[in-house]
């Protein structure tokens, strides 16, 4: 008996997100980001295999947005909070939060939209 293989849909902004692994732009004002992603071994707390953060700075080289699955963050503001499994969250400013991570095209566009806002109120843009 044959069996048939499972067809798997290509994510194409996969590809685009790997791809963008290194790159850092200054973007006006002396504003810059940078991007880094690598494929992963998939794992409770990176499921879809890729190990990211996208980064906006200031000028003075501080971290004013990031888009990162690097460590798991906590859930709750008292010292004891438990921490979450997977590790996709954001940060703005000093605030750290959840992210809700869909597809790599998603996070993109999220971080993208993120940078745009964060431009135009600093008047970058």
């Amino acid at each position: 008996m044959i069996k048939k293989a499972k067809h798997v849909q290509r994510d194409h902004t996969l590809d685009t997100l790997l791809e963008m692994h290194g790159d850092i732009m200054e973007i006006g004002g002396g504003y810059w980001w940078k991007i880094t992603a690598t494929r992963v071994e998939p794992d409770d707390r990176r499921p879809y295999g890729i190990d990211y953060s996208l980064t906006l700075h200031k000028p003075s080289g501080e971290r004013i947005l990031g888009y990162d699955n690097a460590h798991p963050v906590k859930i709750g503001n008292n010292p004891g909070a438990k921490k979450k499994l997977k590790s996709d969250h954001r940060h703005k400013g000093k605030a750290i939060a959840g992210y809700p991570y869909k597809d790599a095209g998603a996070l993109l566009e999220d971080f993208w939209t993120d940078v745009e806002r964060i431009l135009k109120k600093e008047g970058i843009q």
